[in-house]
């Protein structure tokens, strides 16, 4: 059996249930592809919060999506069985315990070897994906698509925060910094020294300064030289994108991609075989007229789930061959 969306021929996209990309929501594995979920989590911002409303708001956007893509010139929906999987539970002013929760509504998906792309949500929830991705495949390469580091040790002291995550996940053994690689960063610090830290970590970084010289070309390079061999995740925060285009974020950053530089960017790590990937940071209630910024996460997930078809149909060509 394919799982795949209501066909909107059939029935207008602005009817039912309100799933990604209307696909049907499944909680058995057997036969999936791919799976799409959400993380409704904002417990861990440190400026405006209401990424809680990511998940809801990226599924409502995604309702315009069709099956075909023409970049990527791949069906994604119809060769590719997907589903929406539903929403991690949370725990409201628990971090630690909410973390604990997501990374258990994961692990069958990573058990079970699915491909899975997590709707967030601050970016602290990436810390449990990677958790439960490592436990099956071992440490992760890891490419992150941001304006910031997120490699603060504390945030008010505290040790868990949408800044701290991947320092978290450095100590904890479950990304390997060999393998890491930021792109995109920039903004205002709280000090000269903090340009080092990625260095100090041995995290490879990218800033937006740079990157905007370099095609998407050279940094799919770039990036396939620093994770090697090995299972990777790719995690994508929508302040990336210049907060002009994706206004709807928590920690809004000036002066970086447009939609479609961010868009060409993410297009380019096709080729890279990714265990997980993510879009986080969408917090709707600052999102503009149209909701673009919920759009243009909503069309990240599409691309990522391109990505995902063209490796199914590049293994049954190798197979039938």
């Amino acid at each position: 059996m394919i799982y795949e969306p209501w066909n909107a021929l059939e029935a207008p996209r602005f009817t039912g249930p309100r799933t990604f990309a209307r696909l049907p929501v499944v909680r058995e594995l057997d036969g999936v592809d791919a799976a799409v979920f959400g993380m409704p989590w904002d417990g861990g911002t440190s400026f405006r919060s209401g990424t809680r409303f990511g998940p809801e708001a990226i599924r409502s956007a995604s309702g315009m999506i069709r099956t075909y893509n023409a970049v990527q010139r791949v069906q994604v929906f119809g060769s590719l069985s997907c589903i929406d999987y539903g929403d991690a539970p949370t725990a409201p002013g628990y971090i630690e315990e909410t973390l604990r929760r997501i990374e258990e509504f994961v692990a069958p998906l990573a058990r079970a070897r699915v491909p899975s792309v997590g709707m967030g949500g601050d970016h602290s929830v990436t810390l449990a994906e990677l958790r439960a991705l490592a436990a099956v495949h071992g440490p992760l390469g890891l490419v992150q698509l941001d304006s910031h580091t997120d490699l603060w040790d504390s945030y008010n002291g505290l040790p868990y925060a949408h800044g701290t995550m991947f320092r978290r996940a450095i100590e904890e053994g479950v990304v390997d910094t060999r393998r890491m690689l930021q792109a995109g960063i920039r903004g205002s610090l709280y000090g000269e020294d903090d340009e080092g830290i990625p260095a100090e970590l041995g995290v490879e970084t990218i800033p937006w300064i740079e990157l905007s010289s370099m095609s998407p070309a050279e940094l799919a390079e770039r990036v396939a030289r620093r994770l090697g061999d090995g299972p990777a995740f790719l995690s994508f925060d929508v302040d990336f994108v210049d907060c002009a285009f994706c206004p709807g974020t928590g920690t809004p950053e000036v002066a970086g991609p447009t939609s479609f530089e961010a868009m060409q960017h993410l297009r380019a790590l096709a080729a890279i075989e990714f265990v997980g990937y993510d879009v986080v940071e969408v917090a709707p209630q600052y999102d503009g007229p149209g909701q673009p910024t919920a759009l243009f996460a909503a069309n990240a997930i599409f691309e990522m789930l391109s990505m995902l078809a063209r490796r199914t149909r590049a293994g049954s060509s190798a197979r039938e061959s």
